[in-house]
């Protein structure tokens, strides 16, 4: 297994990866970014976020989609968006060797904090983070607005 950087050529597999997690979470359907927007986005002069990939014999089982983002209180911090193994390849040890990319990255970033969201029924990752050392907090809830939601919300307050 090879854990390397993404690029512009991983990112068809990138995105079926992304939507086989979108079936694993229930919303097949939410899946709204394309090809070229992943190319676009991630390999420009000022990338949007990066990648690694696991690849085994020249196929792509895995990605950790990250992106940098300040907190007032920490400063630089990474956001581990999305850590995906195909479903066929889960157990390989490819989810524990990107994450642990993941935390290198940190690292070498010296960033004050890495995070991610979690599913509150997706059992077997929060024990998998709980193992490795991360705090999954109960206490705080993750809040969203959609295109609709920014639409109405400036057509009532313009």
């Amino acid at each position: 297994m090879i854990i390397r950087k993404g690029t512009p050529s991983d990112m068809p597999s990138v995105l079926e990866l992304i939507k086989e997690l979108a079936v694993f979470e229930k919303e097949p359907e939410a899946v709204v970014v394309t090809v070229n927007d992943l190319v676009n986005d991630g390999f420009s002069e000022q990338p949007l976020f990066h990648c690694f990939v696991a690849e085994v014999d020249s196929e792509i089982i895995g990605i950790a989609l990250y992106y940098y983002r300040y907190s007032t209180w920490k400063g630089k911090t990474i956001h581990l968006e999305d850590l995906i193994v195909k479903e066929s390849k889960r157990g390989t040890g490819a989810g524990f060797a990107l994450y642990s990319q993941i935390i290198r990255q940190g690292k070498k970033d010296k960033v004050r904090r890495i995070e991610w969201a979690v599913l509150d029924w997706n059992t077997p990752a929060i024990e998998f983070y709980k193992k490795t050392g991360a705090n999954v907090m109960n206490d705080w809830r993750v809040a969203q607005m959609d295109e609709y939601g920014i639409d109405e919300f400036l057509k009532n307050n313009p």
